[in-house]
């Protein structure tokens, strides 16, 4: 459990928003239950994660998990390290790509990582410190590699992660067991 427990009523309306979670992801999520005392919060909430992009032309599946396990790590957050590192086999994500998002080992070190996902694990790394420090050239950099559209991409998958670690940590919600063995 959490550091508060879930209301006992919850309106209809948020209730099929917690079944469409639970057949997306397999589990029934606590912070789902939890955004239940605030209606609205759960509802924006809902919103973007269902509006959040998860592919799209050259930044694939691997490279936005990639981005999302690199803000999970960075923030420390367990539960999001269990669900946004499940399945990171299927993308082909080794465990010395791991090593580099966990911060044990330099992105230059392991060639499976392509320039491409250097940057953007850079990036993610970037929108993830504390304070948030960004200059022209931070973003001048990702340019000549990536679109306009996809350095918003990158920057909205950041931030929607980023937005989860913090409400999920305030919350005291453990891991969901998505990364455990079936």
């Amino acid at each position: 459990m959490g550091f508060i427990e879930p209301p006992r009523r919850i309106p209809w309306w948020l209730r099929i928003g917690l079944w469409a979670a639970k057949r997306a992801t397999g589990r029934d999520l606590l912070i789902g239950r939890l955004l239940a005392w605030a209606p609205k919060a759960a509802l924006s909430s809902g919103l973007m994660e269902a509006l959040v992009e998860h592919g799209h032309g050259a930044l694939d599946a691997r490279l936005l998990q990639l981005v999302r396990m690199q803000v999970s790590y960075a923030a420390a957050c367990p539960f999001c390290v269990d669900m946004n590192g499940a399945g990171h086999a299927n993308q082909g994500i080794t465990d010395d790509e791991i090593e580099v998002l966990r911060g044990i080992r330099p992105a230059e070190a392991v060639a499976s990582l392509t320039p491409r996902e250097r940057l953007a694990i850079g990036y993610a790394r970037k929108l993830t410190d504390t304070p948030l420090r960004f200059a022209p050239a931070d973003v001048d950099v990702l340019k000549p590699h990536f679109t306009e559209h996809e350095i918003v991409v990158l920057a909205t998958t950041a931030a929607q992660v980023n937005y989860w670690t913090r409400l999920i940590q305030a919350l005291g919600v453990p891991p969901a067991g998505f990364s455990d063995p079936a």
